[in-house]
């Protein structure tokens, strides 16, 4: 679907009719002691609904059982082997890149704000980190697996949101739209996807056309299981270049809760990271993933030495990614690397409360996935829905 500023303006109309519907029955009903069960429920290891749970709730759960029937899964599985070669690279560029792009939007980064989210900045990025893992692991979408109920109790949230800060009056709708809107939740699923692409290709790291189309084709189908209306949705990346810069040239700007977000990021790393002489890297790598005018909006720091450093990382990884293609042993090393700091980072997030994620040594024999690096990816080009009108 062709993207615009009318068809966008219609998408900050409308929110999540399935995920609205049940919350506002389970309210509306007095049931939120329901509602809090389920939230525990999606938590928990027991498989069995809890006794006595409202239709609504069993329709619902009945509804978003199963991934949208149009998926490839070859074009899935090729996502996730993506995933498992780069799983540090992504890391860094959701944590450094899409992040901080959510919080240069003043009114998600206020929406954060109204939500309480400023208070348990851990948690949330933990949450954004093992959303990511429990989608690769290879039982993602079968009977027991973590990621189906991940993505039911996120749409659910999404919706008892919307349901509250509209009957706390809490959101300025006629300014902002409905909160967490279409336009917002596609947004969201560009910063994730196309963002975390052109993060990757800025530092480097090697993408095949292949990779690129399936890691993007995957936050499709998270999309549609998150309540994005697929109809509307970008289905390339050229159209998702077309959203992502049409939306961010509209609503980017600074906010002192964008500041304050940004600072309780940094500090997090700062945090994980033992020591102190490597914190000035945290703002250096968000500095040179969003550029110079996002990050002075959210007040990174500069640093006069890492902010020369940083740039030289395409060359390193270069290095790392030639090794891995040269040695079998070296890329076993560095694929168990990748896993291992993966588990560590959202450990520390969370304090040790995460299921971990192992990658099997011999997975990509396992798997028999190709991996060509004759054709590297090039992001599309900027959107000319953003260019300045010819003099």
């Amino acid at each position: 679907m062709p993207v615009t500023t009318e068809s966008m303006d219609r998408l900050r109309e409308r929110g999540d009719q399935l995920a609205d519907t049940t919350i506002d029955a389970l309210f509306e009903q007095e049931q939120i002691g329901h509602f809090n069960t389920l939230m525990r429920w999606f938590g928990g290891k027991d498989r069995e609904l809890p006794e006595n749970l409202p239709a609504v709730a069993r329709d619902y759960l009945s509804a978003t059982a199963t991934p949208p029937d149009w998926v490839d899964w070859e074009v899935m599985e090729t996502a996730r082997m993506f995933f498992i070669d780069n799983n540090v690279h992504i890391s860094t560029a959701l944590s450094f890149a899409s992040m901080p792009a959510c919080y240069v939007v003043p009114h998600v980064a206020r929406l954060l704000a109204t939500t309480h989210s400023l208070d348990y900045p851990s948690n949330r990025m933990a949450a954004t980190g093992q959303f990511t893992v429990y989608l690769m692991r290879p039982d993602a979408f079968e009977e027991g697996g973590a990621f189906v109920p991940a993505a039911q109790k996120v749409r659910l949230l999404h919706a008892a949101i919307r349901h509250h800060l509209r009957r706390e009056n809490a959101w300025d709708q006629a300014t902002w739209g409905v909160p967490i809107c279409q336009e917002d939740m596609i947004g969201g699923q560009m910063m994730f996807s196309i963002q975390v692409l052109d993060a990757l290709h800025r530092l480097g790291v090697r993408i095949t056309e292949a990779e690129a189309e399936a890691y993007f084709y995957a936050w499709r189908v998270v999309g549609a299981m998150l309540g994005i209306d697929v109809e509307t949705a970008p289905s390339t990346l050229q159209e998702a270049r077309d959203f992502s810069d049409l939306y961010m040239t509209r609503y980017m700007g600074p906010s002192d809760e964008g500041v304050a977000l940004t600072r309780q990021l940094i500090d997090l790393y700062e945090q994980v990271v033992p020591g102190t002489l490597l914190d000035p890297i945290v703002p250096a790598l968000i500095r040179y993933l969003i550029g110079d005018t996002a990050a002075d909006w959210l007040a990174v720091p500069r640093s006069v030495v890492f902010d020369h450093l940083v740039p030289a990382a395409p060359i390193l990884l270069g290095a790392l990614e030639e090794a891995e293609a040269r040695s079998p042993i070296a890329a076993m090393v560095l694929d168990r690397l990748g896993a291992l700091t993966t588990a560590f980072e959202l450990s520390s997030l969370t304090r040790g409360r995460v299921m971990h994620y192992a990658v099997p040594e011999h997975l990509k024999d396992e798997y028999d996935v190709p991996r060509p690096r004759n054709q590297r990816w090039a992001p599309p080009p900027v959107s000319p829905l953003c260019s300045p009108p010819a003099s």
